[in-house]
Formats: C-alpha cells, structure tokens, sequence
C-alpha cells in the first residue's frame, strides 16, 4: 500500500503492525531488508505517509492514533535495526567459512553522523505534531526567491551566490524554504511541518563552508499563531535536543521571508554558559534562523494574511553536528575519512 495521504486508524495501524512484523521475520538477504526499508521506513514509505494521515483526524484523535502512528515508526525501526537476519547471515558465513578465501572486505556500515543528526531533529518534530515534506532539489526562481519575497534585486539572487542550470529561471536551491511554498499552495491551514533536504550555494569550500549543506526548516501556520509560540517550539526543541536545561537567547535579524525576524542562540552545551572554545567564550551558540511568516508570502501562497498567521524557521545540519560532536572542519563530513566515521 502507496498511497498518498492514508488517514490512519487504530484497525490500520494494528493491521500494518502485523504485516510489516511478519515480513520482517522473513527477511534473509540484504536485498530483502532494503525492500523492507523502502516499504514501510522510506520517505515515501508507508508508515511516514500513516504519519501525515495524521492531519486530517480531529484534535482528540490526533492525541491517540497519532502518538500511537510515531511509536509504530519508531519501532518498528528499531525492530528493523536488530533483525535476526544479521545474525543468521553471521551463522552461515561462519558455517561456509574457507580459511584459503581471500578476508571479507566489506563490514557492516553505521549510520553517517549528518543522517543521525537529522533524523533526532526529525523525531523531536514529529513528537511535536509535525508531518514531514520533501520537495525537488532542481526549482524554479519562482519558488526559490520570488514567492519568498526576495526583491528582484536582492543578492541572493546573484550568479556568485546561486547554481543557476539555466539562465536565472532553472537552479539548484539555495534553501528548503520552497518547500514552504509548495505545501501552503497544496493545502489549507493548519499546517505544521518540517522540510529536511539538501541545498547548494556557490561558496568557497573551507574549514566553515560548503558548496552544499543539509537543513531542516519547519512552518507553521494557523489561526492565532503568536510569536510566543515560536518561541515556545524552539525552545522545547532546544532543551529536547540539547540538555533540559538549555536556555535560549533571540535576536533581531532580517529575512525576506519572515517578519520580524530573529536569529537564535543556545546556551553551550560544553561550558554551560561559561565561555570556551567551542562557543568563542561568548556561552552562546547560534543554531537557526526564524521569524513569523510574511504577510506577503501568505498572500503569494493564497492564504489569508488576515485570517492566518505563521512561523518558519531553518537551522544548518552540519553546524548542529560540528557544535554537537566539537569538529572544526565542515569538509570531513564529506570525505568519507573511514578514521572519523568510526569515531561518531
């Protein structure tokens, strides 16, 4: 079952609770666990699409089913990470095992620490009540600047900063913030969830920047949204993904997008507010961008800037990573040094 926008309920989820716990027990080569993977754990698996089914229930259903649809998720990952099979693959290769045959070269591998990083944040939202959306890599001007907000003339827009595939229509996105776009055009409010993905700006590779980087960005949009919730959210997010008692600071910026606009700080979590290296002995930590979505970007979307109002907001991945495991060269997330990687 693929289907798009699958409203769960407790019979569905109990049903595909069964099917996927059988099937994993039969699982008996690596070409059967991927298959499994891309079913039921993909991003366009079935249990993610049980998840935002979740939306459309009323807010008392939402409390039950869709708790109980993200500890399905959650389980039956963990369930998928222990699968018997390794072991009855190590039973057999130890069985068959032929001391003149040249050593197995290829161990099992481990999750990449961007993907570990990505997927907390990811699980902390979905705990939160957001769904999860994607959107393509390759946009129009239109998504990437235009419905954003960004004046014609804005420096984003130069060829120094942006991939352009063709003249200054066709490009590689610069943010996950399309995404945005693309849902408020899909769908009507409330609207709550995250865009994960990854993004490319034409930067000088060094120790601090990439021509390429990942983001989570999240939206929220809906009556009566305040500024106080954002706060509230990213706040949560913080002590969730960082210590209970983190703190947060906010400060004033500038987005096209949003407005007003804050950058957002937290505490240290090495020196706890103290100063050090990691933190430049300011005790803070610059994390994400946010601010509360322009009335303009409602209006290009064709939401009710009168009626509704938002929150986005957009933090980096590998400076959450550098921060979080105390790196200081974003280029070694990208080389495969296998010396690292058994490290985190």
């Amino acid at each position: 079952m693929q289907e798009k926008n699958v409203v769960p309920t407790l019979e569905l989820l109990e049903k595909i609770e069964k099917e996927a716990l059988l099937e994993l027990s039969k699982i008996s080569n690596n070409e059967e666990a991927e298959s499994f993977r891309i079913k039921y754990l993909g991003k366009n698996g079935l249990l993610l699409h049980l998840i935002k089914g979740v939306k459309y229930l009323s807010e008392e259903q939402k409390r039950t089913i869709g708790a109980k649809a993200n500890n399905l998720f959650r389980s039956i990952e963990e369930k998928f990470k222990q699968s018997p099979w390794k072991k009855q693959i190590s039973q057999i290769i130890k069985e068959t095992f032929d001391p003149t045959l040249p050593g197995f070269p290829f161990p099992f591998g481990s999750i990449h620490p961007l993907t570990k990083i990505r997927n907390k944040i990811r699980d902390i939202f979905l705990d939160m009540g957001f769904s999860v959306a994607y959107g393509p890599e390759i946009e129009t001007s239109y998504y990437n600047f235009d419905a954003l907000n960004f004046q014609p003339n804005h420096p984003a827009k130069d060829m120094q900063d942006t991939f352009f595939i063709k003249a200054e229509e066709i490009l590689l996105r610069t943010h996950t913030s399309p995404v945005q776009i693309r849902v408020m055009l899909a769908q009507k409010p409330p609207i709550r969830c995250i865009m994960p993905g990854r993004v490319y700006r034409k930067e000088e590779v060094s120790s601090r920047s990439y021509c390429l980087f990942h983001q989570v960005e999240g939206l929220y949009v809906d009556t009566d949204v305040s500024f106080a919730d954002l706060k509230g959210t990213l706040l949560s997010f913080a002590q969730q993904f960082f210590d209970t008692n983190t703190k947060i600071k906010i400060r004033p910026s500038f987005f096209p997008f949003t407005e007003p606009s804050v950058e957002i700080d937290v505490e240290c979590f090495l020196c706890k507010g103290n100063g050090c290296s990691i933190c430049k002995q300011s005790g803070w930590l610059e994390i994400l961008g946010a601010g509360m979505v322009h009335p303009n970007v409602l209006s290009n979307c064709n939401i009710d800037p009168n009626k509704y109002t938002g929150f986005a907001f957009g933090m980096g991945i590998e400076r959450i990573a550098l921060l979080k495991y105390g790196i200081d060269d974003i280029r070694l997330f990208y080389e495969n040094d296998i010396r690292l990687l058994k490290q985190l």
